[in-house]
């Protein structure tokens, strides 16, 4: 029986065979570049820790593999773990190292001789795309079939090797059933941004093409629909990753609690760390478990030539006739990244919506631009933190929730990118808090609608008309401390007319007061 050890040590009892699948060679010096790890510390905080590249992978792959797996699999899952390790290097970096040993980079635990035998067996190797390390996932468990990213990340690139397949190996496991009380379901999706007073009934609306939920109905409170995923992440982070392991599940309403029965385990994206355990338990080598889960992408050094390619080919005529996450992300706070020339928008996120991040981020740097050029200032260097509940967005900030984003010192703190998204608001409060880093200073003896108003106006396309009449100006406890979020819109719309009026007329927005 194979158990998964994510997060936990791993492989007492495995043994590495004689011959490895893979051969062992002796890495020159350059080929094992070192990487500064954040280990967190219980009380809060980071110890830094300098590790080879090797040692590291050695590490990792005790932390985020299946028990008792077989070399092959260690192997494979190796190559995997120092891809992903190179294409996110520096994710910390403003915390002083690359990556940490939580969930939000790559879980790092005591390594075994089993595991550093992997590590060895594949130093220096990666999969490469163009030459450069490939931007790769692996799960925990695809529950018998592999997802494609975007149906996890809406807008994500979905590269040809990382398909949505079925995986025989997997054949599903693990399955999984969970009963949440209405009341506990209703505050993790209030904490993600849901408003309302009560939940009255939660269904399917409809399935991805790999069969996991794609949308769901929601009774009672809003928006009215929340994705798979968001629901997965809204209830992990607030009452625990052990309840819905995946979005795999059919849902049922039984009296004053709801029931999940599912299967798999994480986002079903990349490698699946079960299935691979299994088809190395069948036999297969190495570039085989690569060329199922990752066909196409080569397999190399950087620098060097790659020494052979994922690709189907590698599996042609072999058929599999025996039977028998990355995983769960918990991490709430993201590192913040600093911006630089060549980033000149650095994105902060919750681990769960990593996969989104080359959307988000170009959607930014698109905005900022735009915005810059309309307004006739230089673009900013920025960076963007959005926050994994609606509490943290609060105690970050000191402002309410409803509020969706806050502007201090060139970086923008926002609410989680479900509740935007959800609200089909993210493009807007995006350009809206842009507007204040680019007008705050300017402006910054102006009464608070000026500002407000300016960020209202310019970060939505379709408020271009002049306002007739002469609107009542919000004063700045109505924007500063609101009593509710109908007073806040309701502030919102006034300041927008009032700093509306005056454009229209011909003057500049440093002109209005």
């Amino acid at each position: 029986m194979l158990l998964l050890v994510a997060g936990t040590a791993g492989f007492d009892n495995a043994r590495p065979r004689a011959q490895s699948s893979a051969p062992v060679s002796q890495p020159s010096p350059s080929d094992l570049p070192t990487l500064r790890v954040g280990i967190l510390k219980p009380g809060g905080g980071y110890a830094v820790s300098t590790l080879s590249m090797d040692a590291y992978v050695a590490r990792v792959v005790a932390g985020e593999a299946a028990r008792e797996s077989r070399p092959a699999a260690l192997e494979a899952l190796a190559i995997a773990v120092r891809t992903f390790a190179q294409a996110n290097r520096g994710r910390h970096r403003v915390d002083g190292f690359d990556v940490c040993d939580q969930t939000h980079c790559q879980v790092v635990r005591n390594a075994t001789p089993a595991t550093e035998a992997a590590a060895q067996a594949t130093a220096g190797k990666m999969l490469l795309r163009n030459g450069a390390a490939a931007s790769i996932y692996y799960t925990a468990s695809c529950g018998g079939r592999t997802e494609k990213p975007s149906a996890v990340w809406p807008g994500a690139e979905d590269p040809p090797f990382l398909p949505s397949r079925d995986d025989d190996a997997c054949q599903g496991a693990p399955a999984w059933t969970a009963d949440l009380q209405s009341a506990d379901l209703f505050r993790a999706l209030r904490a993600a941004g849901f408003r309302g007073s009560r939940l009255t009934d939660v269904r399917i609306a409809s399935r991805t093409g790999s069969g996991r939920v794609a949308q769901l109905e929601i009774e009672g409170l809003s928006p009215r629909e929340i994705s798979g995923q968001d629901l997965r992440v809204a209830v992990g982070r607030t009452l625990g990753w052990q309840h819905i392991k995946s979005t795999s599940f059919d849902l049922r309403k039984q009296g004053d609690y709801f029931r999940f029965a599912g299967h798999g385990s994480g986002h079903g994206v990349g490698m699946c760390v079960i299935g691979s355990a299994r088809l190395a338990e069948r036999g297969r080598t190495v570039d085989e478990i690569l060329a199922r889960y990752y066909p196409g992408l080569a397999i190399g050094r950087l620098g060097s030539s790659a020494v052979t390619t994922t690709s189907a080919s590698s599996e042609r005529g072999r058929r599999d006739t025996g039977a028998g996450t990355r995983p769960g992300a918990e991490a709430s706070r993201p590192a913040t990244p600093e911006p630089s020339p060549r980033t000149p928008v650095a994105l902060a996120l919750p681990d769960e919506d990593e996969g989104g991040r080359d959307v988000i981020e170009r959607q930014t740097l698109t905005a900022r631009d735009e915005l810059a050029a309309i307004l006739g200032v230089a673009a900013p260097r920025v960076t963007v933190r959005f926050h994994a509940t609606t509490d943290e967005f609060e105690l970050a900030t000191g402002r309410p929730w409803f509020s969706s984003t806050a502007a201090f010192n060139n970086e923008l703190h926002l609410i989680p990118v479900m509740a935007l998204r959800d609200r089909g608001v993210l493009d807007q409060t995006i350009r809206r808090g842009l507007v204040h880093l680019m007008v705050d200073v300017p402006l910054k003896d102006r009464p608070a609608w000026v500002r407000e108003g300016a960020a209202l106006y310019y970060s939505d396309p379709r408020s271009a008309a002049p306002v007739q009449g002469r609107p009542v100006c919000p004063t700045d406890i109505e924007l500063i401390q609101p009593v509710s979020a109908g007073a806040l819109s309701n502030a919102f719309a006034r300041a927008k007319a009032c700093f509306a009026r005056q454009v229209g007329s011909g003057r500049s927005w440093r002109d209005v007061r």
